[in-house]
């Protein structure tokens, strides 16, 4: 590609970029997708080539709020296949590592705290939400590390009313698919016009038209729906041309915490339930978190967040094996190392076009997601997981935010 022309760019191939390309298209708008990887889908990634055989979610796995969802009702009508069993966190850990008072005074520790969270977010105090840990309670640290498993950061580094507005939309009803959550997404990206491989440079809104520099040539526009991470928004201050310095500021105020999964094949698994699951350690925040048999497969979905995520990505995929043989052998014996393969994991802080898992808000900043989303001069529009005021850190949320933004272009193209 050494030039293109369309009426909108739609900047990143996930599923808000989808989503929005999806409703421009059938409202006959000349639409293309300018994606930077050589896939659809973003930070959902379903890896299909590996020896397990299975299909692995490597990005997100979970349609929350299947019951609101939009993605299931695309699914079913991609005729795919649901696994509506319980989330494993709805679950008691394995009482026969963890007995079940232990796990029950945890739980009133973890359920005081998002009421302590809660109590302050109705009252608009938008502290950090470390400052409503109880001093030296012993559940400290496991709470920490629950807290990167959500929000992929530590309670001392997030916004405890946004943390807070996320608890309030979620309907608590989880779903998996069979084939994968990623392979969904990039499925309904399917026959619209897409260039791939086509990372976009600079964003050049001074003329009458957009100009879209990507490393393939120039794509002109007459408006562009930008659907970047946070990371990027962020980091790049020189994407746009003129800057866009109050976007660049919001971003880094909802930067992208990290969560990692690493899938651990597991010899003899029927020794263990379907969906079963264990923290490597319950004195630290820098533990794991291990569903034994997801979708009832001889594996381990091992999750990694926050810190440590960040500290064993700087030792490459190796670290996290080791990291989680070490936890496992801890709990099971040392015997337990011979039985555990890897199968296979994508490092999200490493990836150059993710730099993370998906969005926080940083204390102060719960009321920023809207001023992400806001449009500029009604050339510019934004999209993704972060803009999503509930529902962020979600594909659902970035799907709903990529259709508002298409909404709004179609709008402001009836009034000119």
């Amino acid at each position: 590609m050494s030039s293109n022309s369309v009426e909108v760019a739609v900047i990143g191939g996930g599923a808000a970029g989808i989503a929005a390309a999806r409703k421009l298209t059938k409202h006959g708008i000349d639409c293309l997708i300018v994606e930077a990887r050589d896939r659809l889908g973003g930070r959902a990634y379903t890896l299909l080539s590996h020896p397990a055989g299975h299909a692995l979610d490597m990005g997100c796995g979970w349609l929350h709020s299947a019951d609101r969802n939009p993605w299931t009702a695309i699914a079913t009508a991609q005729g795919r296949a649901f696994n509506k069993a319980p989330p494993p966190w709805d679950r008691p850990m394995m009482t026969h590592v963890v007995p079940l008072a232990v796990q029950e005074d945890y739980a009133r520790a973890m359920n005081a705290l998002f009421g302590r969270m809660a109590e302050a977010a109705n009252a608009g105090h938008d502290a950090a939400a470390s400052e409503f840990l109880e001093p030296g309670n012993k559940w400290n640290g496991t709470l920490n590390a629950v807290a990167t498993f959500i929000s992929g950061v530590e309670l001392e580094h997030m916004s405890a009313v946004d943390f807070d507005r996320y608890g309030e939309s979620d309907s608590e009803v989880d779903w998996r698919l069979f084939d994968g959550y990623g392979t969904l997404i990039a499925s309904h990206g399917h026959g619209i016009p897409v260039a791939l491989d086509c990372e976009v440079t600079r964003i050049d809104h001074r003329g009458k038209r957009l100009r879209i520099e990507t490393k393939k040539g120039v794509i002109e526009a007459d408006q562009a729906i930008v659907t970047l991470p946070t990371s990027i928004l962020g980091e790049r201050a020189d994407l746009f041309l003129p800057a866009l310095p109050d976007k660049t500021a919001i971003a880094r105020r909802l930067p992208l915490g990290l969560d990692d999964k690493l899938f651990l094949a597991l010899e003899g698994a029927e020794e263990f339930g379907s969906d079963s699951r264990v923290l490597g350690r319950l004195d630290t925040s820098a533990t794991a978190s291990y569903q034994f048999r997801p979708f009832d497969r001889p594996m381990i979905e091992a999750y990694f967040g926050g810190a440590c995520a960040r500290e064993l990505e700087a030792g490459g995929e190796a670290a996290f094996f080791d990291f989680a043989v070490t936890e496992l052998t801890g709990l099971f014996g040392s015997a337990f190392a011979r039985r555990l393969k890897p199968i296979g994991i994508h490092l999200w802080g490493a990836d150059p076009f993710a730099g993370g898992a998906y969005s926080y808000a940083v204390p102060g900043a719960a009321d920023q997601r809207a001023a992400l989303a806001a449009p500029v001069d009604n050339r510019l529009f934004f999209a993704g997981e972060a803009c999503s005021r509930f529902d962020f850190s979600t594909a659902h949320g970035a799907y709903v935010t990529g259709h508002e933004a298409a909404e709004r272009i179609l709008a402001a193209r009836r009034k000119s």
